[in-house]
C-alpha cells in the first residue's frame, strides 16, 4: 500500500546504515594480531542489506551503506502540507465549534466533539514541526480557498444559521467531504514529500478521518 511503501523503504535504509556502525565498531574492536589494530585495507567492513519483497539481500560496504539511509531534509511539500493542513484543520474545528449549540441529535455533537480532540493536538504537532524545521516556506502552488474538502464561506454561513435535523445533515453533509480533502492531501504529501515526520503525520490523518469520514456515511 502507498501509505507503508515509504516507511519501508526508511526502515530498510535506516537498518543498512545501523548495521554499517555496528560492523565499524566490532572491526575496531577485533584484532587479528595480538591487540594492534589492523590496517585500514585489513579492516574494510562490509553490510548485508535486506533486499526488497522477492529480491536477495545486497551487500554493501559501509560507506554504500551509510549513503543508502534515508534524506530526511523536508522538501517543498512537505513545508506545503503543514501548512495548508492547519488551515483546513482550523475550518474543521470551526465547523466543530457550531455543533454544541446547534447540532439536533447526540450523535452528532459527540462526533464534533471526537473530531476536535483529535485536531487540535495535530495542529499543535505540525505547528512545532514547522518552527523546528525553519518555519513557513513558499507553498507548492497551493491556495487556501482551493484546498480539497474547504467548505464555502456561504456553506458556512448556511451550516451557522440551520439548527436542529437540518445542522445535523449539512454538517455530516460538509465534514464528510472536508475529511476527504484532508486524505487526498494526505496521500499527495506520501508521494511527493521526503520528511519521515510528515509521513507519520500523514498516515494518522488518512488512518483517524477514513474513520471518522465512514462513521458520517452510516449516520
Amino acid at each position: 500500500m502507498l501509505i507503508h511503501h515509504r516507511s519501508q523503504r526508511v526502515r530498510r535504509a535506516a537498518l543498512a546504515a545501523v548495521a554499517a556502525v555496528a560492523v565499524l565498531a566490532l572491526g575496531a574492536c577485533d584484532s587479528g594480531d595480538g591487540g594492534k589494530s589492523k590496517s585500514k585495507d585489513d579492516s574494510a567492513s562490509v553490510v548485508v542489506a535486506p533486499g526488497k519483497p522477492g529480491e536477495p539481500a545486497k551487500t554493501l560496504s559501509a560507506e554504500e551503506a551509510a549513503k543508502a539511509a534515508p534524506d530526511n531534509t523536508p522538501n517543498s511539500a512537505d513545508y506545503t502540507y503543514a501548512q495548508m493542513m492547519i488551515v483546513h484543520h482550523g475550518q474543521a474545528l470551526k465547523m466543530t465549534e457550531l455543533a454544541g449549540t446547534r447540532a439536533g441529535s447526540k450523535p452528532v455533537k459527540l462526533l464534533a466533539e471526537r473530531i476536535a480532540a483529535s485536531q487540535k493536538p495535530e495542529i499543535d504537532v505540525m505547528d512545532a514541526w514547522l518552527k523546528n524545521n525553519g518555519g513557513p516556506k513558499p507553498q507548492q502552488g497551493h491556495d487556501h480557498h482551493t484546498m480539497p474538502g474547504m467548505a464555502t464561506e456561504a456553506q458556512l454561513a448556511q451550516l451557522r444559521a440551520a439548527k436542529g435535523k437540518a445542522f445535523d445533515e449539512l454538517f455530516l453533509k460538509l465534514m464528510t467531504a472536508h475529511h476527504q480533502g484532508a486524505i487526498t492531501m494526505a496521500t499527495e504529501v506520501l508521494t511527493d514529500g521526503k520528511n519521515v515526520m510528515v509521513e507519520e503525520m500523514a498516515n494518522e490523518v488518512i488512518a483517524q478521518q477514513t474513520v471518522e469520514m465512514n462513521r458520517m456515511r452510516s449516520m
